[in-house]
C-alpha cells in the first residue's frame, strides 16, 4: 500500500556528515508525522527525530545540535542531515511514516528497510 525507500547510508569517517533521504509512495492520502530511528547492534530501536506536517521537528537529545530533520510535502520525502558524526552513532537507520490511506482514509504507521550508517576510521 505505502513504501519508503531509504537512501544515503554508508561508511564516514568520525566528524563527517551524511545525508539519509527517505521517499513515501503508494496509496497516500496525507502523512502526518515522518521520523527517523535507529538500531544499534544489541540495542532497541530509538527514536532519532520527527517531523509533524506543518513542521515542528523533535530530535533525540543524543542527536540535537547535529542532526536537522527536514521533509517535502510536495515530494512525500523526509531527509535527515547529520553532522560531526559519532562512532555511537553507528546503527541501521529506519524511516517511519504515519500515513492516511486513500484508500480507507484511516492512519497506518511504516517503516523502510532501514539503511546502514557506519562512523569509523
Amino acid at each position: 500500500q505505502v513504501q519508503l525507500v531509504e537512501s544515503g547510508g554508508g561508511l564516514v569517517q568520525p566528524g563527517g556528515s551524511l545525508t539519509l533521504s527517505c521517499a513515501a509512495s503508494g496509496s497516500i492520502g496525507s502523512i502526518n508525522v515522518m521520523g527517523w530511528y535507529r538500531q544499534a547492534p544489541r540495542k532497541e530501536r530509538e527514536l532519532v527525530a520527527t517531523i509533524a506536517n506543518g513542521g515542528n521537528p523533535n530530535y533525540a537529545d543524543s542527536v540535537k545540535g547535529r542532526f536537522t530533520i527536514s521533509r517535502d510535502n510536495a515530494e512525500n520525502t523526509v531527509y535527515l542531515q547529520m553532522s560531526s558524526l559519532k562512532p555511537e552513532d553507528t546503527a541501521v537507520y529506519y524511516c517511519n511514516a504515519e500515513v492516511m490511506l486513500a484508500t480507507n482514509w484511516r492512519t497506518y504507521d511504516f517503516w523502510g528497510q532501514g539503511t546502514q550508517v557506519t562512523v569509523s576510521s
